[in-house]
């Protein structure tokens, strides 16, 4: 009795050396990553988040003020949605490269105009100076329902080229306006 009572103690015992030893192992890693940060970097992360931080309670508004902006934001965007068509249903972005003042993040967008349905996939190109900000897009490729049409795929082509999105998007719901109106006249004479 005695050697089965010892034998359970000396393999909680095991267990809890282990347990001390990867507790270790991920303290030494810890300290490893916190040593590749120099010390003004560490300030001026912490003063960083200092200033957001007194920034955000500065700015903090009452709850009854944030829901009734939260509900004009939806009503714009109802109204919006209603105007133009385009319903987003997915959207994801990625950051690839991020350096002092240049990032690229690659975005994928994809939602229905009317009846027809788009995907978009471009990276975006931010380079900021101590004045300003300028973003370009590049790499823009956009699938859309109706590529059957000769001339929607050029406009297309010609949109991936210059990296447009404005003028696509206007364009994409003139478009798909009249195609809806088209595709409800031909299936009234069928």
């Amino acid at each position: 009795m005695d050697n089965s009572i010892c034998k359970v103690y000396e393999d909680e015992i095991q267990l809890l050396e282990e347990e001390i030893k990867l507790l270790t192992e991920k303290y030494e890693d810890g300290q490893q990553e916190s040593t590749f940060f120099s010390d003004e970097e560490i300030l001026m992360s912490i003063n960083s988040l200092q200033k957001e931080f007194q920034g955000e309670s500065k700015g903090n508004e009452h709850p009854s003020d944030l829901k009734a902006r939260l509900e004009s934001l939806e009503t714009d965007l109802s109204f919006l949605m209603k105007f133009t068509g385009i319903q987003f249903r997915s959207h994801s972005k990625k950051t690839v490269e991020k350096t002092g003042n240049r990032t690229v993040q690659k975005h994928r967008l994809s939602g229905n105009c009317h009846s027809l349905s788009f995907q978009l996939e471009f990276q975006l190109l931010e380079m900021q100076n101590k004045e300003s900000v300028s973003a370009v897009i590049t790499d823009l490729s956009i699938l859309l329902e109706s590529g059957e049409d000769s001339d929607v795929s050029k406009f297309v082509s010609s949109t991936e080229e210059h990296g447009n999105l404005l003028t696509f998007f206007r364009s994409l719901s003139s478009y798909a306006e009249w195609y809806e109106y088209r595709r409800c006249t031909f299936l009234h004479f069928k």
